[in-house]
């Protein structure tokens, strides 16, 4: 069973580099939504495996990456391709607009 990276400060451009698409899910301990949309973020990690790179960055920990990046709510979900941003959805979102952001990058 797959599971989310973990994407720290440290190996977060490694991890977006990747020749995958890329989902990074900026959340916190703390944050309710961010609670809810978590098991949301671990299902389309399993269902993703092999074909994108699915990881969770806690802001509290990584505070660099999410400044870097504008990070002002949480959750917010990023989307890689070839390094760069593509997409992005702040707040609690149904799974399927995920999968649908996922599929056409």
């Amino acid at each position: 069973m797959a599971k989310t990276i973990e994407i720290t400060d440290q190996n977060f451009a490694e991890i977006i580099n990747s020749d995958k698409p890329v989902l990074i899910d900026f959340w916190a301990e703390w944050c309710g939504p961010c609670k809810m949309i978590g098991p949301v973020v671990e299902e389309i990690a399993n269902e993703y495996e092999g074909k994108a790179i699915i990881g969770k960055l806690n802001v509290d920990f990584n505070p660099n990456t999410a400044m870097q990046y504008g990070i002002r709510s949480i959750p917010t979900l990023l989307f890689f391709k070839g390094g760069k941003v593509v997409d992005k959805v702040v707040g609690v979102n149904p799974k399927n607009v995920l999968v649908q952001k996922l599929d056409t990058i």
